[in-house]
């Protein structure tokens, strides 16, 4: 069973792009253009770096701890990245 992972992205104008996967640099790679997916948000805001990632052990965790970040205040989702 594959591990999955939270993760945050700071793109080029500041903002902090959140999500899941279970393969962090795959999806980073789509991210910054290279493939075929990657969020229309980010799209706009290339390039992107991680920032973040947090591992879970499967794909509804994730998915709860991803709604958890979505919805902190930015300075909480900052003092988050800062501590890793």
């Amino acid at each position: 069973m594959a591990e999955w992972f939270v993760y945050i992205v700071r793109c080029a104008d500041g903002t902090l792009y959140t999500g899941i996967t279970c393969d962090v640099e795959r999806r980073l790679r789509e991210h910054n253009g290279k493939g075929r997916r990657g969020a229309a948000y980010t799209r706009a805001r290339r390039p992107v770096r991680l920032v973040y990632r947090e591992p879970c052990p499967d794909r509804s965790r994730a998915a709860r701890r991803e709604y958890k970040l979505r919805n902190m205040p930015r300075r909480d989702k900052e003092k988050l990245v800062l501590k890793r």
